[in-house]
């Protein structure tokens, strides 16, 4: 049996009206791409500002060079006439010098002076000894009325040299108080009997010092 197409569904009556439409399409599609501008834009450029650049520079230390002051100059010669005469000069070296004689030497020079060499002990074998104690020499103290009226109370230290007899010499303040005191001190000292100190067994003369107290009494 055969199938009969109907006379709608034939495609061919329709050709021309698709060809129609395709062509009409395809001009406007060809309009359109002309009109539109399709020239390819680059990549925008983004612009930056350029950095400062600091440049450092290498400071040269300069040294001022110290120039010597110039050489003084040399003094002018000044011209001497040939022409003058030196007169001869007779010395006389042989009239009287007695070569046999005898010669006199010069001075001799001066001796210097020797320093005089301490002719006492500071420490020995054995320290010289107060007969009778610092205690018995307090008690001969006339404690001065002048220093009493002041209130005058301390210590009064005396340096003396111990002989070999066991005397005081030379007697000296080395710290004072005042008020008469000083002066009492040594009076007291000055009469003081003492041990004389000793060196490999012989007595010697020996520096020593003793504390002489004022108080007064209340």
């Amino acid at each position: 049996m055969t199938e009969r197409k109907k006379p709608d569904a034939d495609l061919r009556n329709y050709y021309t009206v698709f060809l129609e439409i395709g062509l009409l399409l395809t001009l406007v599609i060809f309009i359109v791409a002309v009109r539109i501008d399709l020239t390819s834009m680059g990549p925008e450029e983004i612009v930056m500002d350029e950095q400062e650049v600091v440049e450092m520079e290498e400071i040269i230390q300069t040294r001022q060079i110290e120039t010597p002051p110039p050489p003084p100059r040399p003094p002018t010669p000044v011209e001497v006439p040939n022409d003058e005469i030196i007169e001869d000069v007779d010395i006389d070296i042989g009239g009287d010098l007695d070569l046999g004689g005898q010669l006199s030497m010069p001075p001799p020079p001066p001796q210097e002076e020797e320093e005089e060499e301490e002719d006492f002990f500071v420490v020995v074998e054995e320290m010289p000894e107060l007969i009778g104690g610092l205690g018995e020499l307090q008690r001969q103290i006339n404690y001065p009325e002048m220093a009493r009226r002041a209130g005058i109370e301390g210590r009064v230290y005396i340096q003396f040299i111990v002989n070999e007899q066991g005397d005081v010499e030379d007697p000296q303040v080395i710290r004072g108080i005042g008020g008469g005191a000083d002066e009492e001190a040594l009076r007291v000292v000055s009469q003081a009997q003492f041990r004389p100190g000793m060196q490999r067994g012989r007595p010697v003369r020996v520096q020593y010092s003793l504390p002489i107290y004022f108080r007064l009494q209340n």
